[in-house]
């Protein structure tokens, strides 16, 4: 097709969403504002799984194979074990923490499909961490592996906890019996459950400015409208291919996406494994990121998607250039939690037989759209996340929430059917973040005159390691929990493969061995988010005129002396 005549997004987008399509929109009320919503998507996570079992090869672990139909039956029973041996009911929290293990997906099944909240908790949080999440989201119950109970067992009784063991490597506490055991007792029979499309169905925990991480309270309508929006890219993308007459799927080879990334990440739950259920998609799940290992395993399992943080495409990248492992198979090698340099962008498409490069933004309070890119339109514009979802609304504003024209730069704000309900139990940071139902992202940005997003900035004191928010106050915080320890700043450090690392300066009544405050660190903190370099300073760290500390005079110092420009 001629480039001049080839269809827009836009109007691909305006064709497949109309009266009578798969893909229709109508407006509807959400959490009290008017949104756009798609009129034939399941009402809740219940129907999405209860309509998608199948014989078809779902989750891949190791050795382990288990069919949709195998995985329903298992979460089947890990309801009635909730409803019937801990009484759980609608709106009860229940917590998942573990590696990608194929009980995760059980328990997550299970636990959304009676109206309970899945509480996904970050795998790499260390007692202090657990403890403090436990308690603020009220869990009830938590399924956990060996690591995450090795963590919990100082804490669970205080806090009331029940736990539920998961592939445990030594003899249990008499009151934390075997997931498999106790579930293993009743019928593969999913419990009577009755809640609508805006009830809670998740808690999932984000690094903030300050103080703890938050936990972002979603709806299944919320989860549910993210996982149509990517069908509806897709479809918007063979729509424009085929010149608005994409073929009928003739394939008969079932799609495969690794699963690299971690469980209780959106990009991980969401765009990863929720979203396997209506294409029929095949998850081959990893226990940690190893590139040599998903390298063997794209090859072995003929995986056709790839999506992760710029880091480990990167680390894909070196190892498909070094080794000859086949991974022609790869169609989609998509990325997001933080920006790819443009080379990498380019070394995608080149090194990698059939696969194009995408990307997008999201949050995990946007349940992890709102935009995407992806092929020529990505390759011509490396440094944009994309054109927006089309469940959500987009806005640049000044610092007293004007609009700003097309390519000014200001805060980027946004607003749709996607968007979280609220943080749990936090009024403070509800109205910090919410202008109505404008939710204030922190990033600063600009949209180009053809609706591109570019992120240049950010406001919120965060610090985006390997597509980790990591919260400057909450490091800070932990930092000054050691006796010597008077002052502490903590920033972002250039870093070519995790895009930033860790760094703080810090001011000491007396002298600390580097070595020695790390490890003092490693009960407060999961590893990622201690920092690499530590500077300390002989005086009292200097400060602005409103009397904080000026953390972009001691980070730029950093640099200079790290060689950083």
């Amino acid at each position: 097709m001629n480039q001049d005549t080839k269809i827009s997004k836009r109007a691909a987008i305006k064709v497949l969403t109309k009266p009578r399509c798969p893909y229709e929109l109508i407006e509807q009320e959400v959490y009290g504002d008017t949104c756009l919503v798609f009129k034939n998507a399941p009402e809740t996570l219940r129907q999405l799984f209860e309509e998608n079992r199948s014989n078809e090869e779902f989750y891949v672990y190791g050795e382990e194979r288990y069919t949709f139909e195998q995985m329903y039956q298992h979460s089947c029973r890990i309801a009635q074990l909730l409803v019937k041996e801990y009484g759980v009911s609608h709106g009860d929290r229940i917590a998942i923490s573990m590696r990608n293990y194929p009980e995760w997906p059980m328990a997550f099944q299970a636990i959304t499909s009676i109206g309970a909240i899945a509480v996904c908790m970050n795998a790499l949080w260390q007692t202090d961490e657990m403890d403090y999440g436990l308690e603020h989201a009220g869990v009830k119950v938590l399924f956990a592996d060996q690591e995450r109970i090795d963590r919990v067992t100082p804490i669970y009784h205080k806090l009331g906890v029940k736990v539920l063991a998961v592939r445990p490597e030594k003899p249990m506490p008499g009151d934390i019996p075997l997931m498999h055991d106790a579930a293993g007792a009743f019928d593969p029979v999913m419990p009577d459950a009755r809640f609508d499309a805006d009830t809670d169905a998740t808690i999932l925990y984000t690094s903030g400015s300050t103080g703890h991480p938050k936990g972002v309270v979603s709806s299944h309508r919320n989860i549910i409208s993210a996982l149509l929006s990517w069908e509806l890219d897709f479809a918007a993308s063979m729509y424009i291919m085929h010149d608005g007459n994409p073929p009928e799927e003739t394939s008969d080879v079932q799609p495969a996406g690794l699963l690299g990334i971690p469980l209780f990440h959106v990009a991980g739950s969401h765009a990863v494994l929720l979203q396997a259920y209506r294409s029929q998609k095949r998850v081959v799940a990893m226990y940690k990121w190893d590139v040599d290992i998903a390298a063997e395993l794209i090859e072995k399992e003929r995986v056709t998607a790839f999506s992760a943080p710029a880091a480990m495409t990167g680390d894909l990248v070196e190892t498909a250039r070094k080794t000859n492992r086949d991974l022609s198979s790869l169609i989609v090698v998509g990325g997001g939690g933080a920006p790819r340099a443009p080379e990498q962008v380019k070394n995608i498409e080149k090194t990698f037989e059939n696969a194009m490069p995408g990307t997008g933004w999201g949050m995990t309070e946007t349940n992890a759209i709102g935009t995407g890119t992806g092929g020529e339109d990505y390759l011509n514009r490396p440094s944009s996340s994309g054109r927006p979802s089309a469940v959500l609304e987009l806005a640049i504003v000044d610092e007293d929430g004007n609009r700003l024209p097309t390519g000014e730069r200001g805060e980027l704000i946004i607003r749709g059917t996607s968007m979280f309900r609220e943080y749990w139990n936090r009024p403070d940071a509800n109205e910090e973040a919410f202008d109505g139902r404008w939710f204030r992202t922190g990033d600063v940005a600009y949209l180009d005159d053809e609706d591109f997003l570019y992120i240049v900035d950010r406001i919120k004191d965060l610090v985006i390691r390997g597509g980790e928010n990591v919260g400057c106050g909450e490091v800070e915080a932990a930092l000054l929990e050691h006796e010597d320890v008077i002052e502490a700043s903590v920033y972002g450090v250039p870093d070519e493969r995790l895009g930033e690392e860790i760094g703080t300066t810090i001011h000491c009544k007396n002298q600390i061995d580097e070595d020695e405050l790390r490890a003092f660190l490693v009960d407060h903190l999961a590893k990622f988010k201690i920092p690499k370099y530590i500077h300390f300073s002989s005086e009292p760290l200097p400060r602005i005129a409103s009397g904080k500390i000026a953390k972009r005079v001691l980070r730029d110092n950093a640099h200079a002396e790290l060689g950083f420009t």
